[in-house]
């Protein structure tokens, strides 16, 4: 698979994942954008995490500019865009990696805290995705990846903020995928699991990110990283990915019932077994979908 003269832009590539879809898809021979904040896990801080990307990647014989922008400010999103265009002349390619954690029980959990989660995860993706998106629109190509993950498609205790987040992005590409394809922009989701300097922030997690177990290495996701955001990619999927294992998550639905124009909750009630039951729900029984 070849990325030969594709543009890319990877945020959060300062470390852990986005470095190492940064480093493959260099090595791949795209030119990439590596945009990191540089700084700590809470989001706080800056550093010159995506300058050692950078060389890591010129060191390979690629071609890669850092970009220091953070992709919650508007401002900070376009200039990421910007850079881009700047430096190689379009962008092809976007893989919003780029996030933060807050960890706390709903009860416990700041507004702040539940603000900055989104606007880092969900805010920021978009952002960057709206100032890529009229670029790829007119040239009649593009491909988007957000980095969800099990937290949101799943749920995970103590991770309200994060896992909304995480879900608004599954939202957010079944619409662009759709309103993407007559220009073959082509819009996936990323689940990804490997030990991470997030990861290992977890209360309670036996991670040493520094010196990640072999089997969940955060190079063994970004395979999937690269298909997703290839020319033969898919569009509106969701590929998980984690020590190298690989699965789709998909919306089911089951075929329900109709309990006519009159019905009251308790006939919900009556019926709630039935109702439930999702045991043969399928994509051809999403009865509300066009």
């Amino acid at each position: 698979m070849s990325f030969a003269g594709k543009v890319a832009i990877i945020t959060g590539a300062g470390g852990g994942l986005g470095r190492e879809h940064a480093l493959l898809l260099g090595a791949a021979g795209a030119k990439v954008v590596v945009n990191d904040l540089g700084g700590s896990v809470d989001g706080s801080g800056q550093g010159d995490a995506a300058d050692q990307v950078v060389e890591e990647i010129r060191a390979l014989g690629g071609q890669a500019v850092a970009n220091k922008d953070s992709v919650s400010d508007r401002e900070g999103a376009k200039r990421i865009v910007e850079t881009a265009v700047k430096e190689f002349g379009s962008v092809d390619i976007l893989v919003n990696n780029a996030g933060i954690l807050r960890d706390k029980s709903f009860k416990k959990m700041s507004l702040d805290e539940w603000d900055i989660v989104i606007n880092v995860h969900l805010n920021g993706s978009a952002y960057v995705s709206w100032y890529a998106w009229p670029i790829m629109y007119e040239k009649n190509y593009g491909r988007i990846l957000f980095t969800s993950s099990v937290s949101g498609i799943l749920g995970s205790f103590g991770q309200a903020n994060y896992g909304a987040a995480k879900m608004g992005m599954v939202g957010l590409m079944n619409n662009l995928s759709r309103e993407g394809a007559s220009h073959n922009i082509h819009v996936n989701c990323l689940s990804p699991g490997a030990a991470t300097r997030m990861t290992a922030s977890v209360p309670g997690s036996e991670i040493d990110a520094d010196n990640p177990d072999p089997s969940n290495h955060p190079k063994l996701v970004s395979p999937a990283a690269l298909y997703l955001v290839s020319e033969d990619a898919p569009n509106g999927r969701i590929i998980q990915s984690a020590g190298g294992r690989f699965a789709s998550d998909m919306v089911f639905a089951n075929k329900g019932m109709d309990l006519g124009l009159d019905a009251t909750w308790e006939d919900i009630a009556e019926n709630a077994d039935e109702i439930l039951d999702v045991s043969s729900a399928n994509l051809k029984t999403t009865f509300w979908v066009d």
